[in-house]
């Protein structure tokens, strides 16, 4: 199960918040039952982009087999 303060990874495009499938999270709070997320979403600066409440489909976790990657947001 997720926990807060987890990376995970998004599962879909959300261009209304300016992400995108893959981006990298971090997890800020957890609803009852693991139901849904608050995921916070943030530039390399330490920026916050987003914090978006996703349910569990939304996201996945990230594993020490991917690398991130960067893109600009627009």
């Amino acid at each position: 199960m997720t926990g807060e303060l987890d990376t995970v990874v998004l599962t879909r495009d959300l261009p209304e918040q300016r992400l995108c499938k893959g981006d990298l999270g971090a997890v800020v709070h957890v609803h009852p039952d693991g139901e849904a997320y608050e995921v916070e979403f943030i530039t390399l600066d330490g920026g916050t982009l987003a914090v978006v409440t996703l349910p569990a489909d939304a996201i996945r976790a990230a594993t020490g087999r991917e690398i991130a990657h960067v893109r600009e947001v627009a």
